[in-house]
């Protein structure tokens, strides 16, 4: 299964317009809450044009594109976590995602209902951040009933480490901090809490959804926002949402530039969202290209050479025997494969070479 963002927030904040942007599917958008119920699932196209130059370079017979998966779960509200709203099930859509944008509204619109009554961003990502710290905090004292004994008994270590990471997950928790605040570097650690799926574990994108006129310079609630997450390490996008439904309505790339440079942008936000998503999932990209085939693939950042070679086939990894790298700013500079090999550029890897973004990879295997 594909790594997957999900788009949460209240109801109303712009949510499932934002989704219609990022989708070829369409969630119905209505000023109401809970008009999605069924989480929606988009396959995303992640834009990038380093493939289109080095695509420019091999004129190959086709070009294609990495993807992530975005999801559009229905709008939360006060009481989710227990069961308000439809809440355990959206929470539970939540947990099967790996990261999430969490959407706020940033805008005054008088016909566009907002559950609260009032326009109020850091009010509104306290409220979601509330629900998920709650139903965090139900998970892990569930876990750690379950596991006291052995805890207290001295004789499961594991148990014990368990005990002692779960009561820094519930003492932050009911601190009102997220999970993800509790730093755990050892990676035995790690795997002893890996099936929590604490929803405050998973990273976090905040994206202000702002009128037209602060898509550019910002406005006073996305200060706010900012000044509320400072602590967080979060990264914040600003996009004005109904802007960028306009924008897709626009048939040609010609048309769409046009707008963009009218409203002062010089790239639509649904582009950078996509890469940020992408960047929050930990994701990075090589490519393969030729004449038949200049291809994106992804994988996790950190990953070796022979463990991306089984991006493509699962026999590319077993039967493993090198690769031959070029690095990008090479290959666009020299314009050939061939190029790289008589300049010396192309580096010959083993199984030990951690990939890096932007590599165009070869891989010599035998099975």
């Amino acid at each position: 299964m594909a790594l997957q963002c999900g788009i949460v927030g209240l109801p109303n904040v712009g949510k499932s317009t934002l989704f219609n942007c990022l989708s070829s599917a369409r969630a119905q958008a209505a000023n109401f809450p809970f008009c999605t119920i069924e989480p929606n699932v988009g396959v995303i196209t992640v834009p990038d044009e380093r493939l289109i130059n080095l695509a420019s370079i091999d004129n190959p017979k086709k070009i294609i594109p990495t993807t992530i998966e975005i999801v559009d779960i229905a709008g939360l509200v006060k009481g989710a976590s227990k069961g308000e709203g439809l809440g355990n099930k959206f929470l539970g859509n939540i947990r099967e995602t790996d990261a999430i944008i969490h959407v706020l509204r940033c805008f005054d619109n008088g016909n566009i209902t907002h559950v609260d009554g009032t326009i109020d961003p850091v009010r509104d990502k306290e409220i979601i951040d509330t629900e998920l710290q709650l139903k965090d905090l139900e998970t892990v004292e569930s876990r750690m009933a379950r596991v006291q004994k052995q805890a207290q008994s001295g004789g499961d270590k594991a148990a014990k480490r368990l005990y002692d990471i779960l009561l820094q997950y519930k003492e932050a928790l009911i601190q009102g901090k997220s999970a993800r605040t509790v730093v755990i570097d050892n990676k035995e650690d790690q795997k002893l809490v890996y099936d929590l799926y604490l929803l405050t574990n998973k990273p976090v994108l905040y994206v202000c959804n702002v009128d037209e006129a602060s898509a550019v310079n910002s406005n006073q609630y996305v200060d706010a926002v900012r000044q509320a997450v400072q602590d967080e390490q979060a990264e914040i996008l600003i996009v004005a949402a109904a802007t960028e439904a306009d924008i897709a309505e626009l048939e040609s790339f010609e048309e769409r530039q046009m707008f963009l440079e009218e409203a002062g942008l010089t790239e639509s936000g649904v582009s950078r969202l996509i890469r940020a998503a992408y960047k929050l999932l930990n994701l990075e990209t090589y490519f393969t290209t030729g004449v038949q085939e200049t291809r994106a693939w992804t994988y996790t950042k950190g990953t070796k050479a022979p463990q991306a070679a089984g991006v493509i086939h699962t026999d590319f990894e077993k039967g493993f025997i090198r690769a031959e790298v070029i690095k990008y700013d090479n290959y666009v500079e020299l314009g050939s494969e061939k190029a790289c090999r008589e300049a010396g550029k192309i580096a010959i890897e083993g199984k030990e070479y951690v990939v890096q973004d932007g590599d165009i990879m070869h891989f010599l295997f035998n099975v």
